[in-house]
């Protein structure tokens, strides 16, 4: 099994200090904060602005943030929905290789993340409802609430991600 969560990331998070003892509300309210948060951070600064030592631009952290939420989304309500609770993992680098993240207009980027917070919030309720129990092919089994606390760490840890760009190398 894969390590993931505060496993992986410590609790709270070394990086970010993301606390994973946050309720799936919680979770699930911070992940809906996240496009006005995205937004602020990048209204009048250049999206394209880059880090050394991260993957992506501060607008490629947005398209990969909206992937992941969408990609849960349709995990959850899949089940939710009568569908198979197995799903397997999926690379994130491939998919910003195959979406061309550096390509992507900042504006449409945090457009798709406002629907994608939608979908998602929906789906995590729907999946609730139905008692889901999502069995991931590395991490085991997956609630509701563990993905909502999985995918707001992502989506919080990724804003972080975005503010060190924007601010510039140390020094």
């Amino acid at each position: 099994m894969e390590a993931w969560g505060a496993r992986l990331y410590g609790d709270p998070c070394r990086e970010c200090r993301f606390d994973w003892s946050i309720t799936p509300s919680a979770a699930a309210s911070l992940v809906a904060a996240i496009p006005a948060r995205y937004a602020s951070l990048l209204d009048g600064q250049d999206a394209a602005r880059r880090y050394p030592g991260l993957d992506w631009t501060a607008g490629a952290y947005v398209c990969h943030v909206t992937d992941n939420l969408r990609v849960w989304a349709e995990r959850l309500a899949g089940a939710a929905l009568g569908g198979s609770p197995r799903v397997a993992g999926y690379d994130p680098d491939l998919l910003a290789r195959a979406r061309q993240y550096d390509q992507v207009e900042v504006s449409g980027a945090l457009w798709s993340l406002r629907h994608a917070v939608t979908a998602w919030t929906e789906a995590v309720a729907i999946a609730g409802q139905a008692g889901v129990v999502l069995i991931h092919a590395g991490r085991g089994e997956q609630r509701p609430g563990d993905v909502a606390r999985n995918n707001a760490h992502d989506a919080f840890h990724h804003g972080r991600d975005i503010q060190r760009i924007l601010a510039g190398p140390p020094g």
